[in-house]
């Protein structure tokens, strides 16, 4: 997992154990008895909390401050010049890729360590290029941190690197490892093997990772694009729209950023379509940016010649068209006639000069003085142009283009009428046929259009799943084994209080795994048609005051209020019922406005069990997919599971949920429906 730098980078030693870069260490003999200062910078307020206390039990290192961001990170360098600046990479505002040169400019004696919740994959080597000395990866074993930040705040960089010491086996921290890894395996495969172009992003836009997709569309190594700003990726006159996306897409609150842009230092005609969006964890706070980019070169061709063959159709439509060219009296009586107007109308000069143009009008037009009446406007405004049927000589009608212009002699004085007469029957066929093909090939777009998208979506949604539950999977494991190892290694110097926080976190860790693998197994069953549900009743009221309490636990402070008359009973399986309503709960915690209310009342024959919030409610985009599969209310927002298994588990109960957004007084409002009693001759969940 580790081997990314090993082999490019001949200035740097790794321990992979600890997932530790260090570059040119060669580790000296202090010359200070003084402990080494150290700051802190990471927005994640509960992984500074584990460092700065594993740093002060380990009793060689002096905390003197803590930052959430790369700007502040540059005002703390320079006012404490410390030692050792540990440095998260992603983080709002400025992360520490783009803060990085600006330390080493206010505090030059200082050392910079990037310690990252990313895989290496060619972090280290950019970490390297802009002044850091050393890389640790948050995922890795907490236990050897003090140790390797003593190596570093005591290295030599001009020296010679010592050989890697292999650190002792720990066969049971192993064994965890080694199922993490497997899992951080199977996310690598399906991100770097994927067609369409991925990368992951600290906040303000820097790729830390990025696949081979990405490399070939814009045509740079890989290797090259880690630390590189997306929107440098762009054709310098795109450059700038596509920085404003990126930030757009990490102050956003939910839509996807789409934004197309050429290649910097490529073909001008090659156009890119990139999305973007934060990923973030269960308590909405922004971890990086997650983008997505595809080739629509192709697409742009094909729009700029469908459009260029409607205006060579149109010309040819227009250049084949004959036309019958007269002049009239006053009155309205034919004067001149050409061959064009004899071909058209059939009649010969002797056959119609000295009649009224009234005989080419269908006779109802005749009747009502039509002809009379246009010759009326033109003389009015200059000019009369319509479209209408005509007569032939021979009786059949044609579809008529008819221009009228006055004629008027040098001193003004009207002396009759030019009309110019167009046969456009053809013209009138074809324009028909296009709207009807136009009509067809709309639909037809319409519909591939609506499939293209379930697929990108479904291929979103998988990709937003697979990351949103390594990440998931990764913060809880990482506070569980080093509030552990904190536990074993530190228990009789550790305050009462101190132990008290650190078996408070593995117990909400531990929760929240559980809830993660319940929720993944249930849905996996529910695909797969695998689930076994064995109904009895169950008392509403005792079931709901157990889930809730258990919500309380597991999120301190929720405010849940519970109406519910005694009493009431349906025919379920408690702990999937259970289930059912934690995830009701949870999404009303996670997104709603406090305070949550439950309640239950009989309507019929069934049990409608409600959980309501004061929230603006689930935005109209999302409604129509809602209780479907990875959908969630934004594009980060958890894995997608929880109100899929709600409906589906409610369906197997022989019910139903459904969700009522906020109208006049009423509240957001999700309702899950379970019969009182099975029905008589529906089937019964055994």
């Amino acid at each position: 997992m580790l081997d990314g730098c090993l082999d490019t980078c001949p200035d740097s030693r790794s321990d992979r154990r600890l997932g530790t870069y260090v570059y040119g260490q060669a580790v000296s003999s202090p010359t200070d008895e003084r402990a080494p200062t150290v700051v802190l910078v990471d927005d994640a307020a509960d992984v500074r909390l584990l460092v700065r206390m594993h740093l002060a039990h380990a009793g060689r290192f002096d905390v003197v401050a803590e930052g959430s961001d790369g700007l502040e990170a540059i005002d703390l360098a320079r006012e404490h010049q410390p030692t050792l600046l540990v440095l998260d990479v992603s983080m709002p505002r400025m992360d520490g890729l783009e803060a990085l040169p600006r330390i080493r400019e206010v505090a030059p004696q200082t050392k910079v360590v990037m310690y990252t919740g990313f895989e290496e994959q060619g972090l280290a080597r950019r970490a390297q290029e802009l002044g850091a000395s050393a890389l640790i990866e948050k995922s890795m074993a907490v236990e050897g941190l003090s140790e390797q930040l003593w190596s570093v705040a005591h290295s030599d960089t001009t020296a010679e690197p010592p050989a890697p010491t292999p650190a002792p086996p720990d066969t049971a921290a192993g064994s965890a490892r080694n199922v993490l890894d497997e899992h951080r395996e199977r996310f690598r495969e399906v991100f770097d093997e994927a067609a369409i172009g991925m990368a992951t992003m600290t906040l303000a836009g820097h790729i830390v990772r990025a696949n081979r997709a990405l490399a070939a569309l814009v045509g740079r190594d890989m290797s090259e694009l880690v630390g590189t700003a997306y929107a440098d990726l762009a054709f310098e006159a795109d450059a700038p729209a596509a920085a404003e996306a990126v930030r757009a897409a990490q102050q956003g609150e939910g839509a996807v950023v789409r934004f197309e842009h050429r290649v910097a230092g490529g073909d001008e005609s090659r156009w890119l379509l990139a999305t973007a969006a934060p990923v973030r964890d269960t308590s909405r706070r922004p971890l990086y940016l997650f983008l997505q980019s595809q080739d629509v070169t192709a697409q742009r061709h094909a729009e700029e010649e469908l459009r260029q063959s409607e205006v060579r159709f149109r010309l040819l439509v227009e250049a084949v068209e004959d036309y019958a060219i007269f002049m009239l009296d006053r009155t309205g009586h034919v004067l001149s006639w050409n061959s064009g107007a004899q071909r058209i109308k059939g009649y010969s000069a002797d056959d119609i000069i000295g009649q009224h143009f009234r005989v080419f009008y269908p006779e109802h037009l005749q009747t009502s003085k039509h002809p009379e009446h246009e010759l009326e406007i033109a003389l009015r405004v200059g000019h009369y142009e319509e479209e209408g049927w005509r007569i032939r000589k021979d009786g059949t009608r044609f579809w008529a283009n008819v221009l009228i212009t006055t004629v008027r002699d040098r001193a003004g004085e009207h002396i009759g009428f030019a009309k110019v007469t167009r046969n456009v029957e053809e013209r009138r066929q074809m324009l028909l046929d296009l709207e009807g093909a136009a009509h067809a090939l709309a639909a037809t777009n319409r519909e591939l259009e609506s499939a293209n998208a379930r697929l990108a979506q479904d291929a979103a949604d998988r990709a937003q799943f697979l990351a949103v539950t390594a990440h998931e999977l990764r913060s809880p494991v990482g506070v569980l084994s080093g509030s552990a190892n904190l536990l074993v290694e530190h228990w009789d110097e550790l305050e009462s209080a101190e132990r008290t926080d650190l078996f408070h976190s593995i117990t909400l860790s531990s929760r929240r795994l559980q809830r993660l693998l319940r929720d993944l197994l249930t849905a996996s069953r529910l695909e797969s048609n695998s689930l076994e549900l064995h109904g009895e009743r169950v008392e509403v009221a005792a079931l709901l005051d157990r889930t809730i309490r258990a919500a309380q636990a597991l999120t301190p402070g929720a405010e849940i209020l519970l109406d519910v008359p005694p009493g009431l009973a349906v025919h379920a399986e408690p702990e999937r019922l259970a289930q059912v309503v934690d995830n009701l709960l949870l999404n009303g915690l996670r997104h709603g406005t406090p305070p949550v209310q439950v309640s239950a009342r009989t309507v019929g024959d069934r049990v409608e069990i409600t959980v309501a919030d004061a929230g603006s409610g689930v935005p109209e985009g999302v409604r129509p997919r809602l209780f479907q599969r990875f959908a969630t209310g934004s594009p980060t927002g958890g894995t997608g599971l929880g109100l899929f298994i709600v409906r589906e588990l409610a369906r197997a109960l022989g019910g139903d949920a459904f969700y009522y957004p906020p109208e006049g007084s009423a509240p957001t409002r999700f309702v899950l429906s379970l019969p009182v009693e099975p029905p008589v001759d529906g089937p019964r969940v055994q």
